[in-house]
């Protein structure tokens, strides 16, 4: 008995010393103490300390941190240049951040599998394999193992585009020699924010000026939507329109006098001012509606970035049922951890709104009947607005809506982009880091903001799409001759344009008018059209697609409606004949009955009603 009671003190003791050198350690910034850095700050004296918990040079960048010699104190350090980097983020990051590590690895700003897989359907580069920028081995979101193959293994020309002209606006790949668009790799990306030029403006004269680097050594907790807009500006640019910026047409902006736009952004493109988004407008940041896990993932890997978004508009404003909320009960609850660095932080207690995958918010909560959202790095608080219940959100016949098919502003389209792939000159491949065969280069027809086509969607919603591809490719030997010219790449076993689902980020508190949707072929796919008869025919055509105007998917012959463009998304299609009918038909109610607060749209159409004398006589050709 006593043997046994000495080994119990003996092992408590032991515990006890263990924890305690633990304690020691964190509190001296994770592994290592500052003054293992001496030699570091011999010659960095003056630069920024990253943060409170980060107080230790060799502990992120490696090296020899005593030593005063040069040469000898960065042999050994990670590299080249950012710590964060993929290629030495298990050695810097990950022994103190696991977690947050193991979920970068998976998402897809990260992994960009969703675009390759989206540019291997649309540039016919499908092979039954799934490819990520670096390759990754997870998890899929049902548990089971994944292997994505690196994309650098995808050799075709679906590949070739990716590496040579996508990758460099995702976390794999660092930019520093483009003005306005510069970022790191890693979690630098994000952490560790560019200024305009991608220069170094801090205390340490040995670096000041230089490029690339980061504007400031001082870690970024919460990044900011200039962060943001470093890459979301193509494409989609769904960072200028939440802005309210547009790059117009080739950036020919429509202009005072035709001078360029009042915004300079990367590439040389000038934009003008348009309404910007509502949340921007109230003051809010990307990082306030969107959590860690739309951004840095959950750890698993998905294929689209629709899968990853978790986050509805329907989270804080309700649609048929109000936001959902849960009460947070345990001090470690993950969103009392993330809200750490927020103004205010959430606490046992509060009643957490919950997003579309049934996660807690960090900053989105119930309190005394009302939804508020807080500014993640502002600490404003905002009220938002619950619709459930409200009459123009009670209309039969709407459940299929997404909220942004209504309140949508803008929604970018771009027509007609004509590619070239010139093996006759060389390119950069942004993965291997080496130039080969091979030379892409884009320019477009058209492009404009509204109106916008809507169609069903992932989700089987209807919601506003773009072009998605909208490609014509030429492919120039390194002989000058040409084995694809402004060829229109098949989809599902066609030769067909493609659009996709898209929110644009650029909503507002007004919707769309009824009229104005219901009487607008365009909004259902007609794109710009002459209507006349049971016709409805396309008017803006391209001389490569002379039977299939650009901006539509949708015709109407003696009142047959056919499809002739795809829309390239899972469950995603054009709207079909009757489900167009029926829209066009509510204008015959929409004259008498022009707003959404009519009792009439609550309920389900009774077409007896129309046999009446009055509505006879209202819908004869008399």
């Amino acid at each position: 008995m006593i043997r046994t009671a000495l080994s119990i003190l003996h092992l408590q003791r032991t515990v006890a010393a263990a924890c305690l050198a633990c304690l020691l350690l964190v509190s001296c910034g994770c592994r290592a103490q500052q003054t293992d850095s001496a030699g570091c700050r011999g010659c960095h004296g003056e630069i920024e300390v990253v943060s409170a918990n980060h107080t230790s040079c060799i502990s992120c960048h490696g090296g020899n941190g005593v030593t005063g010699d040069k040469q000898k104190a960065h042999a050994l350090m990670y590299g080249p240049g950012n710590p964060s980097a993929w290629q030495s983020w298990d050695r810097s990051c990950g022994p103190c951040h696991p977690y947050q590590l193991g979920r970068v690895k998976s998402t897809l700003m990260y992994t960009a599998a969703g675009m390759i897989r989206n540019i291997q359907l649309t540039w016919e580069g499908e092979d039954g394999k799934s490819y990520s920028s670096r390759g990754v081995k997870g998890f899929d979101p049902t548990g089971k193992p994944l292997e994505l193959k690196p994309v650098a293994e995808l050799d075709n020309l679906s590949g070739e585009l990716y590496r040579k002209f996508c990758s460099r606006c995702h976390v794999g790949s660092a930019i520093g020699d483009v003005a306005a668009a510069g970022h790191a790799s890693g979690c630098a990306a994000c952490h560790f924010p560019y200024n305009e030029n991608s220069s170094y403006e801090g205390g340490d004269l040995t670096v000041r000026g230089r490029a690339p680097h980061s504007t400031s050594h001082t870690l970024e907790p919460l990044p900011g939507i200039t962060v943001c807009s470093r890459c979301h500006n193509r494409s989609g640019r769904i960072a200028l329109s939440y802005q309210g910026l547009s790059d117009g047409n080739s950036s020919l902006v429509p202009t005072k006098h035709g001078l360029p736009g009042p915004v300079l952004l990367s590439g040389g493109r000038n934009a003008v001012h348009i309404a910007p988004d509502i949340h921007f407008a109230r003051g809010m940041e990307c990082i306030d509606c969107h959590t860690s896990r739309d951004v840095m993932g959950d750890g698993y890997a998905y294929a689209n970035m629709y899968l990853q978004t978790e986050i509805r508009c329907e989270d804080c404003h309700g649609g048929t049922e109000p936001p959902r909320w849960r009460e947070i009960t345990r001090e470690n609850d993950e969103a009392v951890r993330e809200s750490k660095n927020y103004r205010l932080p959430m606490r046992p207690g509060m009643k957490s709104l919950l997003t579309g995958k049934g996660r807690s918010y960090s900053n989105a909560f119930v309190q005394g009947g009302k939804v508020y959202v807080l500014g993640k790095r502002s600490g404003r608080l905002h009220l938002a607005k619950v619709i459930t219940g409200t009459p123009a959100h009670t209309i039969v016949g709407h459940g299929r809506l997404e909220c942004y098919a209504c309140h949508s502003r803008t929604v970018v389209q771009c027509f007609g982009c004509h590619t070239l792939y010139d093996k006759s000159q060389p390119g950069m491949d942004y993965i291997t880091g080496k130039e080969s065969p091979g030379l892409f280069s884009e320019t477009e027809d058209y492009r404009m903001l509204y109106p916008f086509p809507l169609a069903l969607n992932q989700r089987g919603k209807i919601s506003p799409v773009t072009p998605g591809c909208q490609t014509f490719v030429s492919v120039k030997e390194a002989d000058g001759t040409l084995t694809k010219d402004e060829y229109i790449s098949r989809f599902k076993g066609k030769s067909q344009l493609r659009f996709a689902p898209f929110y644009s980020h650029n909503s507002g508190t007004r919707a769309v008018g009824c009229s104005e949707c219901h009487a607008n072929p365009a909004f259902l796919g007609f794109g710009q059209h002459v209507a006349a008869g049971g016709d409805i025919t396309g008017t803006l055509i391209c001389d490569r697609s002379e039977e299939k105007p650009l901006d539509g998917f949708v015709t109407m012959i003696n009142g047959t409606v056919r499809a002739y463009s795809a829309i390239t998304r899972e469950h995603s299609r054009p709207l079909n004949g009757a489900e167009v009918k029926r829209a066009l038909a509510v204008n015959s109610c929409l004259v008498c009955h022009p707003t959404a607060g009519d009792p009439i749209y609550r309920k389900g159409v009774d077409h007896r009603v129309l046999q009446d004398s009055l509505h006879r006589r209202l819908l004869s050709d008399q």
